[in-house]
């Protein structure tokens, strides 16, 4: 049948009003889903003290979190797929305000526990469709750096975060709750959903070029009342209508590699980024570091982050992706070894700041890579299996936390060294793969990809 050609007429339009709306919308979402991410840890050092909360137990929720984060972007990619984008993102982000709305009225561990599992699920899940979400509607030559500048405003949420939980958590035997309860200002969300459009690419991959034509003539109505008369898109091509997407499909040559691939990408990512998010605050007030001072040192390495970000928006589409990442990663490499390596508080916070100004670079790079290593009928299930496998990972977390050396824990700087020394190895592992043409996709810049492929912007 006639392909309406909405890849053509979408990489055509410059950026927009339009476009600005959805960013923002976007990095709305990516905002408390940031601020969210960071609240139980931020909260673990004073429930020690107030509720007699173990170490162990902290360990268990977390890990339980990164169980309720895999669930979560399996049922993302489910979801993006037979209820379309902008309905996922909607849904998925309203989750996880709601259950961390129910987090403030927690009674015990287990029942915030309970919440945060749930919380998990929907902050994974929504980041997922997200992903899928600029990507299909952004320009193949411009979806880099406008994801990256998503990040840029989303990742503000954890410095927030920590800043408010440093000057809330201490006031009281109640004032924690407070943490939770800005955590579910993502509620707002819904002020957005009038602005937002469904990507025409997924009614096209549904079988409705009708429908997929009518949003994208509306799209540019509204970019050409601002930008003028647009050039005229490329000539319609013959595609073959596509069959309904399985998990079974991942297993295909076609798509194995790339699965295979993200999934290393990201398990490294989880296990280095959150093993450190997540232990830092409790780490630091078991070193004799105050509950004041460990969130608050925490809380000034997350500036980092958004510069990160910002970094990657200015190297995204101007590298190839997999580049960034190496560079990238390498970086977090050494400065997670120094990190882990003292605990003066000068340079603790120096070198986390670094740590969190260059996974955040990473992740950003991460965040555009990964969606288009996979055509519009695979790219929510590829996106979701690989994004939730890398959560999975940090699932064990607590067995190495209390793993026993002479009947005691593992000292805390040799568990970050460990962490980040096996991040470093398994990236270079990454880089090799693609060397070896295991990806197959995403080795160029943006545009190459898709000419060479015909994939990332199918």
């Amino acid at each position: 049948m006639p392909n309406p050609n909405v890849v053509s007429r979408v990489n055509r339009l410059p950026i927009s009003r339009f476009h600005k709306i959805t960013l923002l919308a976007v990095s709305f979402a990516y905002y408390f889903e940031f601020a969210d991410t960071n609240t139980f840890a931020t909260t673990a050092p004073k429930l020690i003290k107030l509720w007699g909360v173990t170490v162990g137990q902290i360990a268990y929720v977390t890990s339980l979190s990164f169980v309720g984060m895999f669930l979560g972007s399996l049922a993302a990619g489910w979801l993006a797929d037979r209820w379309g984008r902008k309905k996922a993102l909607t849904v998925t982000t309203l989750w996880f305000g709601v259950f961390s709305l129910a987090s403030v009225f927690s009674w015990d561990v287990v029942s915030l526990g309970a919440f945060r599992v749930l919380t998990s699920a929907g902050l994974s899940a929504m980041t997922v469709v997200a992903v899928i979400y600029v990507n299909e509607l952004f320009p193949a030559a411009k979806r880099g750096k406008y994801q990256a500048y998503a990040i840029v405003i989303g990742i503000c949420g954890t410095p927030a975060t920590n800043l408010i939980a440093s000057a809330v958590v201490p006031l009281s035997d109640w004032s924690w709750r407070l943490v939770y309860l800005w955590g579910a200002l993502g509620l707002l969300f819904v002020l957005f959903i009038r602005h937002l459009k469904e990507s025409p690419r997924w009614y096209e991959s549904k079988g409705q070029p009708e429908r997929a034509d009518a949003v994208l003539t509306e799209i540019e109505a509204i970019v050409a009342a601002e930008k003028g008369r647009l050039p005229a898109p490329a000539a319609p091509v013959e595609v073959a209508p596509q069959a309904k997407a399985h998990l079974r499909m991942l297993l295909q040559r076609k798509y194995l590699g790339p699965t295979l691939l993200l999934s290393l990408l990201w398990v490294t990512q989880t296990i280095g980024f959150f093993g450190y998010s997540s232990w830092a605050p409790t780490l630091l007030s078991k070193q004799g570091f105050s509950v004041e001072s460990s969130i608050f040192y925490v809380a000034l390495t997350t500036v980092g982050a958004p510069l990160g970000s910002f970094i990657a928006a200015l190297v995204s589409d101007r590298w190839e992706r997999k580049w960034s990442l190496v560079v990238f990663g390498t970086a977090i490499a050494i400065s997670g070894l120094l990190y882990g390596l003292t605990f003066n508080p000068v340079m603790i916070v120096a070198f986390g700041f670094l740590v969190n100004m260059f996974e955040r670079g990473y992740t950003a790079v991460a965040y555009a890579y990964s969606p288009e290593l996979f055509d519009t009928r695979a790219r929510s299930l590829g996106t979701a299996v690989s994004y939730g496998l890398g959560r999975l990972s940090n699932a064990v977390g607590p067995a190495h936390h209390r793993c026993p050396v002479h009947g005691e824990r593992v000292p805390e700087r040799l568990h970050l060294h460990c962490r980040d020394l096996a991040r470093r190895g398994a990236r270079a592992g990454v880089l090799r793969a693609e060397d070896r043409g295991e990806g197959g996709r995403g080795c160029g810049r943006p545009g190459e990809r898709a000419q060479a492929l015909n994939v990332g912007t199918a």
